[in-house]
């Protein structure tokens, strides 16, 4: 199921930010930054009342102004309010109502999504200042008077966000397709892939590097099953995303990944693998998803019987977290192995989502400790009591041991070979959760 998106929106200097750190900052529950985005957050996750959403921060925007900078601004938020479920229009409740947030209110009408008027800097105790019944005249609804930098009224506005949130069930894809995200720095060719399986010019396809700048949807079906496939724009190294829009194109990339079930992580066969594909490769990795690797533009490779075999040990050596990973060569030019993506993508799924007993769990753990004795230190000897699967998406196991400190991540990573040798897990993280079995965590 798809996660919420929250967006703040508002003119600049109203406290988006102090809002949005204080939101993300005190980690309510879950919090996850996303990584080289910028030197500001303008993106993450948090949990109120067992609910998980992500919150965006945008730029101020001046909608009467120009300026090429608030221009950008101006992108942001409307890249924002496409993407977001609920939004949260933020004003300063000491400046009063201005021209710009009656342009704001104008942008949001149009936007026909769930609004929530935000009066910031209400920073005294009690009754709500008089200053903030003119905001009735936005036609926004009630505003909601709070202080981000003194955390007064925050529980109450997260608590009119959570009513606002989309049930649940609205939330849940229609049927099982496999959400599919295409991610590779640009110009690779994924929008040539999408393209190419679509039988259709369904993404603009140019040489110009970073031309798609969306995260597009495209529904497909064909006889291995009904997916969904997430065309995305590139992410470019740090020192290139120097555009606010780009940054956001970055953000909904990272999204898209979240989406996803299985991502298709394209590397361009002409250049080899480079640091940056292996960044992307690692944002799927650290999100648990399932992981396939394209090699796209083989037919523009010379190749003898050993070049194939030489790529992959290039690819795994430079990605070596992700050697679980299958490697598919293609063209999404001529169409090379392209319908065979779709084995290998419900291959990955099924592995990403696979289930195991706890009995049979147990029996490889005890089979593993059988022929590798587990780590000692000083005299003391890890034992490891039992394990069981707490999740999948990606499998995680809970093993209970006496001593976590004794769990050396090299008998942790031999745990994880001995899993994958007898259940396959391909194209799948595994990770491990140890706890202690007295701990109070059990």
């Amino acid at each position: 199921m798809s996660k919420p998106i929250v967006a703040i929106i508002g003119k600049p200097n109203v406290g988006k930010s102090s809002f949005f750190n204080y939101i993300i900052g005190q980690r309510i529950s879950i919090v996850e930054d996303t990584p080289g985005v910028t030197r500001d957050r303008i993106y993450g996750e948090t949990t109120w009342r067992n609910r998980t959403f992500t919150l965006i921060d945008t730029g101020g925007i001046e909608p009467e102004k120009d300026d090429i900078i608030l221009s950008q601004m101006r992108e942001q938020a409307s890249i924002a309010i496409e993407l977001a479920d609920v939004i949260l229009f933020m004003t300063d409740v000491k400046q009063g109502v201005t021209a710009s947030d009656m342009e704001i209110a104008t942008m949001l009408r149009r936007a026909k999504k769930p609004v929530i008027l935000v009066c910031n800097k209400a920073d005294k105790f009690g009754e709500p200042p008089a200053e903030m019944y003119e905001f009735y005249h936005l036609g926004m609804g009630q505003p909601h008077a709070i202080s981000a930098t003194n955390a007064i009224g925050m529980g109450d506005l997260l608590d009119e966000i959570y009513e606002k949130l989309p049930p649940k069930s609205d939330l849940e894809e229609e049927n099982e397709k496999i959400k599919v995200a295409i991610i590779g720095k640009p110009n690779v060719g994924k929008s040539s892939l999408l393209n190419k399986i679509l039988g259709q010019e369904r993404s603009i396809v140019s040489d110009i590097a970073g031309t798609t700048r969306d995260a597009i949807d495209s529904e497909y079906t064909n006889q291995f099953g009904e997916y969904r496939l997430i065309d995305t724009a590139g992410i470019r190294r740090k020192s290139k995303v120097n555009e606010s829009i780009e940054k956001f194109s970055i953000m909904r990339t990272l999204i898209a990944i979240d989406r996803a079930d299985v991502c298709l992580c394209l590397i361009d066969a002409t250049e080899g693998v480079t640091e940056q594909d292996a960044k992307i490769l690692g944002e799927a990795h650290e999100r648990g998803k399932g992981i396939l690797i394209v090699v796209n533009k083989w037919d523009e490779i010379e190749k003898d019987d050993k070049t194939m075999n030489e790529f992959k040990k290039n690819i795994y050596n430079k990605i070596s977290y992700a050697t679980y990973a299958p490697i598919l060569f293609i063209s999404a030019k001529t169409g090379q192995r392209v319908q065979k993506l779709f084995e290998v993508i419900n291959e990955v799924n099924k592995q990403n989502s696979l289930r195991i007993s706890t009995s049979v769990v147990n029996e490889v753990i005890n089979e593993a400790i059988a022929v590798v004795q587990p780590p000692s230190d000083k005299g003391k000897r890890l034992k490891i009591f039992y394990g069981t699967q707490a999740s999948t998406r990606p499998p995680t196991f809970v093993i209970f041991v006496n001593n976590k400190e004794l769990f050396h991540f090299s008998y942790q990573r031999y745990l994880i070979n001995c899993f994958r040798n007898n259940f396959g897990l391909q194209g799948t993280p595994v990770r491990l959760m140890i706890r202690e079995k007295n701990s109070k965590q059990i």
